[in-house]
């Protein structure tokens, strides 16, 4: 007889996969949010000579003080949601910081990244947007959810790493190391500070790189060490950097020792939209 907890136990497996279900598709709402990256239809640099561009209001240059735009006739922004009309000064933006304004048919991104000012327009009728088909995957699979210790350095290193945008470097603290093991091979990975307090995030490649997942980067997340430093790295959960999608990202590249000499058959795949060949600046 089958007592009443066994019937309505919940398979582990099948919870493993909802879980992940649930964690794609909100992280596909994220992706396609109507001013997120899929809308970002140019990338500008500021320098110190007034220069006005195409798709965006205004006559703009940065320096000490910040981005200035000066709006001309019938130009206008919206931020903080008060008209900005004539000249306007952002002030210095810190780094990965910005600021979003309102223009016609969209939104005006205003931040600074890799030590450049720069302006991208979002909008959401952006062709990249619309036609948007989602991010292939691999299957969620428990082999990929491995355990690791973290490696703390006596002091956070500066790390130096590139960018998808040529020209532009970035700049992270890296607090440690990660250790872990795939089929019995050692491995390691430099981690930089994650979006929630005392987690981690890292960049990576891979053998599948270039080959099933897209060539310049994954990212993963990972949860803050515990007082043993041990930590999760749930590799199903691995994802594509907005440079994945578009020319006009900035994402930075992982720093040499993390490209790993292991095929690590998890995670998001390369888009359809770099697979088909298409131009991700069209608009």
């Amino acid at each position: 007889m089958t007592n009443a907890a066994s019937a309505t136990a919940v398979d582990p497996r099948l919870d493993f996969e909802v879980a992940w279900w649930e964690w794609h598709r909100r992280h596909e709402e994220v992706r396609d949010d109507p001013h997120g990256i899929l809308a970002v239809t140019g990338l500008h640099r500021l320098t110190s000579a007034p220069r006005r561009f195409p798709d965006v209001p205004g006559e703009w240059h940065t320096g000490d003080d910040g981005p200035v735009v000066a709006l001309g006739d019938g130009e206008l922004l919206v931020i903080d949601g008060r008209q900005a009309q004539g000249r306007h000064g952002f002030g210095p933006i810190a780094e990965r910081a910005g600021v979003i304004a309102g223009i016609d048919g969209g939104v005006l991104e205003v931040a600074r990244r890799g030590g450049h000012d720069i302006l991208r327009p979002r909008r959401p009728d952006h062709p990249l947007r619309v036609g948007y088909r989602g991010t292939p995957t691999y299957p969620p699979d428990r082999r990929w959810v491995l355990s690791g210790r973290f490696v703390p350095f006596d002091s956070p290193r500066p790390t130096t790493v590139g960018a998808a945008v040529e020209g532009l470097r970035h700049v992270y603290d890296a607090p440690g190391q990660i250790e872990f093991a795939v089929d019995g091979v050692p491995l390691r990975l430099t981690a930089f500070n994650g979006t929630a307090p005392g987690s981690l995030s890292v960049l990576f490649t891979d053998t599948t790189s270039g080959v099933t997942t897209y060539p310049a980067s994954r990212s993963l997340a990972v949860g803050a060490p515990d007082e043993q430093g041990r930590v999760i790295l749930d590799f199903n959960r691995a994802t594509n950097l907005p440079c994945a999608y578009t020319d006009f990202a900035t994402c930075p590249l992982p720093p040499p020792e993390n490209r790993l000499p292991v095929a690590v058959e998890a995670g998001e795949k390369t888009p359809y939209e770099r697979l088909a060949g298409d131009s991700a600046d069209r608009s």
